[in-house]
C-alpha cells in the first residue's frame, strides 16, 4: 500500500456461499486440485457482491493450501466501484497460517481507482466478519 495515503478502515459482516465446480480440461482433471466458485454478500463499511473463483488442496480442515481471485462491486465508504483482490491461505494443524487477502494492483474501477489494501478475514462461532485497511492514491 502506498505509505504516503492516509489508511481507512472498514468492517461488517459478509454471508459467503462456496459451491465445488468440475475440472474442465485434462490438465486440471489431472491436477487433483479443489476448484470451487464464491458468492459474497458484504454488509457495513463494504456493501456489495463478491464473486471469484478458489483452487485448493488437501483436505480444507486439518492442512492445505488455497488461492483465490475475487471480484467485490458495490460501494466502499460511500464510493461506488469494483476491485479484484487475491487470497492466499495455508492451513496447519485446522488453523490457517500465512493468510493474505490484498487487492491486485490498479484493479479499482470507477469511483474505487486507486484503491490498495489488506483484509483480515474474522471466522467466530459459523460466521464471517472483516476487517478491510485500505487507501487511495
Amino acid at each position: 500500500m502506498n505509505s504516503n495515503a492516509s489508511l481507512q478502515q472498514a468492517r461488517g459482516n459478509f454471508s459467503v456461499e462456496v459451491k465445488p465446480q468440475t475440472p474442465d480440461n485434462p490438465a486440471a482433471e489431472g491436477s487433483g486440485l479443489s476448484r470451487l466458485s464464491l458468492q459474497k454478500q458484504f454488509q457495513g463499511d463494504l456493501e456489495g457482491t463478491g464473486q471469484g473463483e478458489m483452487l485448493g488442496a488437501g483436505d480444507g480442515k486439518t492442512s492445505g493450501g488455497y488461492v483465490a481471485l475475487e471480484k467485490i462491486s458495490g460501494t466502499l465508504g460511500g464510493r461506488r466501484g469494483s476491485f479484484v483482490m487475491i487470497h492466499r491461505a495455508l492451513m496447519v494443524g485446522g488453523a490457517p497460517t500465512e493468510w493474505t487477502i490484498v487487492v491486485v494492483p490498479e484493479s479499482g474501477t470507477d469511483e474505487l481507482r486507486g484503491l490498495s489494501g489488506s483484509m483480515k478475514i474474522i471466522i467466530a462461532d459459523g460466521k464471517h466478519s472483516y476487517d478491510f485497511a485500505y487507501s487511495f492514491t
